[in-house]
């Protein structure tokens, strides 16, 4: 995976499809799901308002507003609404109808999801800055 949007929606959807296929077997993983989706919805917001804040702050200092500026700014737009609607489009889909929507045929196991969920986790800020924490 090369870490751009669309190997991570993939990832978040293949984690999505291992936690769905397996809540017959443990009732948590509903809880589990939800909650990622949420996380990853939250997540998404607060890049979105920290990237365009930074932006601003940029602009302020400068004193000048440049057309590079605005059109950074689009696109962070942009990729944040289409994220926004990857996770709405599963959140409006009722998790019986979800299996039917897989990508791959082949079905993701325990191991394959525990390493999904280590890598999207390194994505998350904490984990970033994490040895900055651990050197202060």
């Amino acid at each position: 995976v090369s870490g751009g949007e669309d190997e991570i929606q993939q990832l978040q959807k293949a984690l999505l499809d291992y936690l769905d296929e397996n809540t017959e077997i443990d009732a948590s993983l509903v809880f589990s799901r939800k909650f990622y989706v949420a996380q990853w919805f939250r997540d998404t917001t607060m890049e979105t308002e920290k990237a365009i804040k930074s932006q601003k702050d940029e602009d302020s200092s400068e004193g000048t507003h440049h057309a590079k500026d605005v059109e950074t700014t689009g696109q962070i737009m942009h990729r944040a609404e289409s994220r926004k609607k990857f996770l709405r489009s599963i959140i409006k889909t009722a998790p019986s109808q979800f299996t039917t929507l897989k990508m791959n045929s082949d079905t993701v196991d325990y191991e394959d999801a525990c390493l999904i969920v280590r890598y999207l986790a390194s994505m998350r800020p904490f984990a970033q800055s994490f040895d900055i924490y651990l050197t202060q």
